[in-house]
């Protein structure tokens, strides 16, 4: 499998797109004036205690206040009682393991973690550990056996991850990843102390760098950016920690954007839509709700060449495939609930959870899946950690107030009539104006005009209509003349 990464830069923001095989897999967005903060330490202060709850909210200096549960608190006793680990207006050191989504305040943590680009540094764990995606056990053994002898000549506290990159890398590289971190630790605990409350301790690196670090596994052919200046502090980052990805790195210098040359910018429209086409003609009906986000498969116009079971099998396996890949393309996290095309045929729901599975494994996010349910549903959770591709560039309908629907040009024309006879009782007037959409005057001089003339009548008031260009169909106002 071939890889790429694209980086696109402007001012106000910063994009990079993950390209398997030719295909958009990932897309990340982070704004400049919305950076993301996952992975920040801040120096903040307990503000609330709730012992119902488990909990405490944190002043982190952050735009609301963070939620800090029990279970994230670093302790020597299990099932603490919160009243015990934090008292209000104490100063804590905490790390944002989740970004602020919705209405939600960023979620903390006090076992923190500092990532680099083979390992993870744990300040408050004494543990050697390795990624569970590094399978074979002599590889897991000769890493485990490395760290814990560097640690042991060299004295040093704190624990250590290897990570995924890790895998095949030489003990001097590994050294050289957690004398840096040693050295960060000692940095970021001497601006701990010297730091006022509600004050950002350590950031994350940018996104254009935390790619480099995070994403640039083996497979990666190319790293690809537009921008000059953020390719000379690419190749600065890459030759100081990353050597062996410095030569893959190159300036785009192109006049056609890169993201519309590798069809990015029209997998990020379609990233947004409900509707997603099958190849074979079948589609996925994709929504997000606060509570989960639903995928539905059907078949549309696909209708096979053989039997109706095997049409059922072609169109979920190809979903399989393509649900992965919109769950990473749309960062979807939570729970998320597939509902396959129902598969009477055993092998066949084997088959399709196999490619499931088979495809979740390439994605960098954590997932749990379920075998299919007595009801034909999946049931699975993608960890998450950032807004999704939807909660950064868009925002609720104003029309709609994010239902996804509005009320039919009919329905507001008879909410207009009760309201009518509601005012022409309240008040004494000669007539009355409505002021609405074009859609609902029109219906109301043709199909309604009829009980528009009853209801003059039966009032014993003239009824005048004025369009607004401005209104949506459920917006209405009546003006007493």
């Amino acid at each position: 499998m071939t890889e790429e990464i694209l980086v696109n830069v402007t001012p106000p923001e910063t994009r990079v797109a993950i390209i398997e095989n030719g295909v958009v897999q990932e897309v990340i967005v982070e704004r400049t004036k919305k950076r993301g903060i996952v992975g920040n330490i801040y120096k903040g202060k307990v503000c609330r205690v709730l012992p119902g709850m488990q909990a405490a909210f944190v002043d982190a200096g952050l735009e609301r206040a963070a939620f800090l549960h029990a279970s994230d608190i670093t302790s020597s006793a299990d099932n603490a009682n919160i009243s015990d680990l934090v008292q209000t207006g104490s100063p804590i050191i905490v790390q944002v393991v989740k970004d602020p989504l919705g209405s939600k305040g960023a979620r903390l943590t006090t076992h923190l973690s500092i990532p680099s680009r083979y390992l993870v540094f744990l300040p408050a764990d004494n543990s050697i550990g390795v990624s569970q995606k590094i399978e074979d056990e002599e590889e897991r053994t000769r890493l485990r056996k490395a760290l814990e002898l560097f640690v042991r000549n060299s004295e040093l506290t704190g624990g250590f991850i290897a990570r995924t990159a890790a895998e095949g890398v030489d003990e001097m590289a590994l050294r050289a990843d957690m004398l840096f971190l040693a050295r960060l630790w000692e940095s970021i605990s001497d601006k701990f102390q010297k730091a006022g409350t509600q004050e950002l301790v350590h950031s994350d690196l940018p996104l254009a760098l935390r790619a480099l670090r995070d994403m640039t596994g083996t497979d990666v052919e190319k790293i690809r950016i537009d921008s000059r200046a953020t390719y000379e502090k690419a190749v600065e980052f890459a030759g100081k920690f990353i050597p062996e990805i410095r030569e893959r790195i190159e300036y785009y210098p192109g006049e056609r954007p890169i993201f519309e040359l590798y069809g990015v910018e029209d997998e990020i429209q379609k990233g947004l839509q409900r509707k997603v086409e099958l190849k074979s003609g079948g589609y996925l009906i994709i929504d997000q709700t606060e509570a989960m986000t639903t995928v539905d498969v059907n078949t549309g116009a696909y209708v096979g060449h053989r039997t109706l079971e095997e049409t059922i099998f072609k169109t979920n396996l190809e979903a399989a495939q393509t649900i992965c890949r919109q769950l990473r393309l749309r960062n979807l996290g939570g729970i998320i609930i597939i509902d396959f095309i129902d598969m009477t045929d055993d092998e066949h729901k084997r088959q399709v959870m196999r490619a499931l599975e088979k495809c979740l494994a390439r994605d960098h996010a954590k997932t749990q899946i379920t075998e299919v349910s007595t009801l034909g549903l999946v049931e699975m959770t993608r960890k998450r950690t950032r807004e999704s591709l939807g909660q950064v560039l868009c925002e609720s309908c104003p029309c709609c107030n994010g239902r996804g629907t509005q009320k039919t040009a009919e329905t507001t024309c008879y909410e207009i009539f009760r309201e009518i006879l509601r005012e022409s009782r309240q008040f004494d007037v000669e007539s009355l104006l409505i002021l609405a959409s074009q859609e609902v005057v029109d219906l109301l001089l043709d199909e309604e005009s009829g009980s528009l003339v009853e209801l003059e009548q039966f009032i014993g008031k003239s009824i005048r209509l004025q369009a607004e260009q401005l209104y949506t169909q459920e917006q209405y106002d009546i003006v007493l003349l």
